[in-house]
């Protein structure tokens, strides 16, 4: 019996462990089967649920877009995180927060005042009850009263609680806030600035709509200079709450497609660009007057072109941005972001001229604004114009007089045309002044460098300035297009380089080399040209070039083809896209100031051809060594090197730049060229 699930009393129980076991498989195997046919035999239409989620998504977003909208605090018409932070308290009350507070209080004050007045009735009433009963009605009455009293008791005191929490609340803020601002340096400045202290009352009027504009600023020393002490801290502050205040990208219209938009910008942000793009594409076929949407559709395209490294797809979020502008009721903010990121984009594809075309446009649009035009004199400067770069800056200057940005551009552009000793001022003021767009090495190469060329020992305090700024690295070697972690030192032997066949090549040859270029020199003078990057302090210096950045030159190797030829067996130099190979002839009287070369991905070969006797000598970093005929002097040109020839006859070398030895096949391929 109770092997077949009786008992000993003849009395039935559950069910057994294995039958309760079995029961369990038979259920979740028939969920199984079951959930396999619903997928399997499409019994539910996935896409429809989904897309009825979606529906039901957006429009519970715009039900509670239309609930909180009486929370709008900063007024562009909706409720958004900005209102958020005005109601934690995170900025200073708008006109509807204050104006709810004084609500609330006002109606906690009519609430006191009925308490006060209801408790004088109850203890008048309690005075005529004593006279006029006896002593038990008293005592029955009494407790019957108390009864009373103590129900309206309790109630005044959670009133009074409540009251004495919103007190709590409102005086815990001002106290966050304060200590907030002594934490800060910062005190709060109302409409009549008073810095001292006041009632809540005036805080509450000082949160009134006409001071909204208000903001903290550092805190002054009260003494009789202290209010004009007080006034370029207020501008910086402004300045620098004027760069973070959020941008407004939506029209009227926009607004009501708030929702659609945000679905499909929260894509664009997660990265699900292709996604992104799709929903934006069919907001603008369905809204071809959003131009909210089709920014979003230029900034995917952006994205797109980004991930896929597509030319032809950046050049359609270009043409994207520029349909922005053209819209109509395009508001301000968009289109400067529109503009701004075309001609961005115009430069990163090498349209230079393209670009300065859209930056003329902006600042038509926006001619008060100094960070366009600013952004205008370098669109001028990257396509060479240096005249019209150098007017847009004393315009701006003439706006801004301590724009920092436009005194490190038009101090670059003064030491172009060699006007040294008036670029030092506009480059230190500039760089000291640390604004945006100024903390870069080549404003600290050419201070550094024009200090130099007026002998001024303090062109290296600001070399180790830029050094430690992660600019150069090292006081000594300042080239500015650089490959981290190649072996850096000045002088170099052939066996450091690994090129020892090229050196015992020129070497071999070296009577072969002088020979034709001395012939260049007697029948075609006219092919060596002077040099050309301002590097002399005085005299005479020409070079004959026969290969430039990789390039062979083969007009000039047809009155060289012997010496020509002798280099086409050494690709690490004929292959050197980051250097020169030439003749370099230095006359008499001539000294070349100390500079360094723009990377430090090369090393540069002298090979003495025609040397004076003594007179000639070259200093790289802290260290002197003279030519010989015949023989090579390696160096690092990235590094500060100096030139002098005070001989009596000219001086021939011959130069060939290299590729640094570290360098690996794939970057000597792929790095630009010098």
């Amino acid at each position: 019996e109770t092997k077949h699930g009786g008992s000993k009393n003849g009395k039935k129980e559950g069910l057994s462990g294995s039958s309760f076991f079995t029961w369990f498989m038979v259920i979740a195997l028939l969920g199984v089967w079951t959930s396999v046919a619903v997928v399997w035999f499409e019994l539910v239409d996935y896409e429809e649920v989904l897309a009825k989620a979606k529906d039901f998504r957006y429009n519970l977003s715009e039900v509670l877009q239309g609930k909180l909208g009486i929370y709008d605090a900063d007024g562009d018409g909706d409720f958004d995180v900005e209102d958020a932070k005005v109601l934690l308290g995170k900025y200073k009350y708008s006109c509807s927060i204050s104006q709810v507070k004084e609500a609330i209080k006002e109606s906690v004050k009519k609430l006191r005042e009925k308490q006060e007045s209801k408790k004088e009735e109850n203890e008048e009433e309690k005075k005529k009850t004593r006279r006029g009963k006896d002593a038990t009605d008293r005592k029955d009455k009494k407790a019957v009263e108390m009864n009373k009293l103590k129900k309206d008791s309790d109630k005044v005191k959670r009133d009074r609680g409540k009251e004495k929490g919103l007190d709590r609340s409102v005086k815990s803020k001002e106290t966050t806030k304060k200590s907030a601002s002594e934490k800060d340096g910062t005190v709060q400045v109302g409409k009549d600035k008073e810095t001292k202290k006041i009632t809540r009352k005036k805080r509450n009027k000082q949160s009134s709509c006409s001071g909204l504009k208000e903001r903290s600023v550092p805190a002054q020393p009260t003494s009789p200079e202290s209010e004009e002490t007080v006034q370029p801290a207020e501008k910086s502050y402004a300045e620098s709450a004027k760069k973070k205040k959020k941008p407004k990208l939506l029209n009227k219209f926009d607004k009501t497609i708030k929702a659609e938009l945000d679905a499909a910008e929260k894509l664009r942000k997660k990265g699900k660009v292709e996604e992104a793009l799709r929903a934006f594409e069919a907001l603008v076929n369905q809204y071809p007057q959003s131009p909210r949407a089709r920014y979003g559709k230029a900034q995917s395209e952006d994205d797109l072109a980004e991930k896929m490294r597509s030319n032809e797809m950046l050049q359609q979020a270009i043409n994207t941005y520029d349909e922005v502008v053209s819209l109509p009721n395009v508001p301000s903010d968009l289109i400067k972001l529109s503009l701004k990121r075309e001609a961005d984009r115009q430069q990163f594809l090498g349209r230079m001229r393209g670009s300065l075309l859209t930056l003329q446009k902006l600042v038509q649009l926006f001619p008060s604004e100094t960070s366009f035009k600013n952004d205008l004199g370098v669109g001028y400067l990257l396509i060479g114009d240096n005249s019209n770069a150098k007017k847009v800056y004393e315009e701006v200057l003439s706006l801004a007089p301590n724009d920092g940005f436009a005194k490190v551009h038009y101090g670059f552009i003064l030491k172009a045309e060699n006007k040294i000793a008036e670029s030092i001022p506009y480059l230190q003021e500039g760089l000291e002044s640390g604004d945006p767009g100024t903390d870069d090495g080549r404003f600290y190469f050419h201070l550094g460098d024009a200090l130099q060329r007026m002998g001024d020992k303090e062109a290296y305090k600001w070399y180790e300035l830029g050094y430690q700024r992660g600019h150069f690295a090292s006081v000594w070697q300042r080239s500015l297009y650089n490959v981290k972690g190649l072996k850096a030192q000045p002088w170099w032997t052939a066996r450091e380089t690994g090129y020892t066949e090229l050196v015992k090549s020129l070497e071999k040859n070296w009577k072969l080399i002088r020979d034709e270029g001395l012939a260049v020199m007697d029948k075609k003078r006219s092919l060596f040209l002077p040099e050309d990057e301002n590097l002399r302090e005085k005299g005479d210096w020409s070079q004959f070039t026969l290969w430039q950045q990789g390039r062979k030159n083969e007009n000039a190797c047809k009155s060289v083809p012997k010496t020509c030829a002798l280099l086409e067996r050494f690709p690490e130099a004929t292959g050197c896209r980051r250097g020169q190979i030439k003749y370099s002839i230095m006359h008499p009287g001539t000294h070349v100031w100390p500079h360094t070369g723009p990377t430090n991905c090369r090393l540069r070969m002298h090979l003495g051809l025609v040397i004076p006797r003594e007179g000639c000598r070259i200093r790289c970093a802290q260290e002197n060594r003279d030519w010989e005929e015949g023989k090579v002097l390696i160096f690092d040109d990235s590094f500060e090197h100096e030139v002098w020839q005070d001989a009596e006859s000219y001086r021939l070398i011959f130069i060939v730049d290299v590729w640094h030895p570290e360098l690996t096949a794939q970057q000597r391929r792929t790095l630009p060229a010098i």
